[in-house]
C-alpha cells in the first residue's frame, strides 16, 4: 500500500532523513520506534506532503505522490494524527469531527459522513457526549480521541498516527492501544509513530528503529523484541509487561 523508497529530507541545511525506506502493506500495523530527534515525525510530514524530500519516491496505491499537496494526499487516502493532537480548541467536539469530513463535502452523500461520525461515537462513546463541548477543554485523552476521530473522518486508507501515548496516563493508554487493534480489525492500515516502544510492539506487525535519521533495524515485532540492542536502548528490562498481556 505504502512504499517509501530512499528519502531525503532536509530542514534548511539541516539534513533530518538520510535514505529512510520503509512499506506498509494493506492491514497492517506497521510502527517506527526511535529517541527524540530520530526522524519520526519528520518521516510522517514527509509522507503526509507537509514537506517535501529533497530525494527519494513516496508511492501510495501504486501512485508516486511525492510532492504531492497535503490536501490531494488526504483525498487520496492518507490521513495523519499529528503529535499534540492540533485540535481546535474553540470549536465544539460536532465541529472538529465535520471539519475532518470536509474533504468528502460535495462528493459523497451527507448520510455516509453521518454513518462514520456514528462509527467515530462507537469507538469513543465519550465524544458523544461531549460533542457539544468545546474541544479545548476536554482532558488530554479525550483530546486524543478527537484528533483520532477527525481523522477517521476523512475515511483513510492508511491512517499515520504520531505519538499517541504522549502525555496520557498508562490506563487511558492501554484503551487508546485496544482502539487502535480495532482500527485494524475494521480494516485500516497503520503506520504508528511512537516513543513508548513496548506499547506500539504490543500492537504492530513489524517495525522499523530509527536513529538519527537512518533505519538501523527493522524485522517482525518478534525480532526486535528479541533484539538485544532494541531492548536495551528502548524496551528494558521489563519488556514483556506490556508484551504478554
Amino acid at each position: 500500500m505504502l512504499k517509501v523508497v530512499s528519502i531525503h529530507t532536509f530542514y534548511g541545511k539541516i539534513q533530518a532523513l538520510k535514505g529512510v525506506s520503509l512499506h506498509v502493506r494493506p492491514g497492517e500495523i506497521v510502527t517506527l520506534i526511535g529517541a527524540n530527534g530520530a526522524g519520526k515525525t519528520t518521516t510522517l510530514h514527509t509522507i503526509s506532503g507537509l514537506i517535501t524530500p529533497a530525494q527519494g519516491e513516496i508511492w501510495f496505491q501504486d501512485r508516486q505522490i511525492t510532492g504531492w499537496s497535503p490536501e490531494r494526499i488526504v483525498r487520496a487516502g492518507v490521513s495523519q494524527v499529528p503529535e499534540g493532537r492540533q485540535i481546535f480548541g474553540p470549536l465544539s467536539v460536532h465541529d472538529n469531527l465535520i471539519l475532518g469530513a470536509y474533504p468528502r463535502y460535495g462528493r459523497e452523500p451527507k448520510e455516509d459522513i453521518r454513518a462514520d461520525m456514528e462509527m467515530v461515537f462507537a469507538l469513543f462513546p465519550i465524544l458523544e457526549k461531549r460533542k457539544g463541548q468545546l474541544a479545548g477543554t476536554l482532558s488530554g485523552g479525550e483530546q486524543q480521541m478527537l484528533a483520532i476521530g477527525r481523522a477517521l473522518m476523512s475515511r483513510p486508507k492508511l491512517l499515520l498516527l504520531d505519538e499517541p501515548s504522549m502525555g496520557l496516563a498508562p490506563l487511558i493508554v492501554r484503551d487508546l492501544f485496544e482502539v487502535i487493534r480495532k482500527l485494524r480489525e475494521r480494516g485500516t492500515t497503520i503506520l504508528l509513530v511512537e516513543q513508548n516502544a513496548r506499547a506500539a510492539l504490543s500492537v504492530a506487525d513489524r517495525g522499523y528503529v530509527l536513529e538519527t535519521g537512518r533505519v538501523i533495524f527493522q524485522g517482525k515485532k518478534e525480532n526486535l523484541l528479541e533484539n538485544q540492542d532494541v531492548k536495551r536502548a528502548y524496551l528494558g528490562r521489563d519488556y514483556r509487561e506490556i508484551w504478554e498481556r
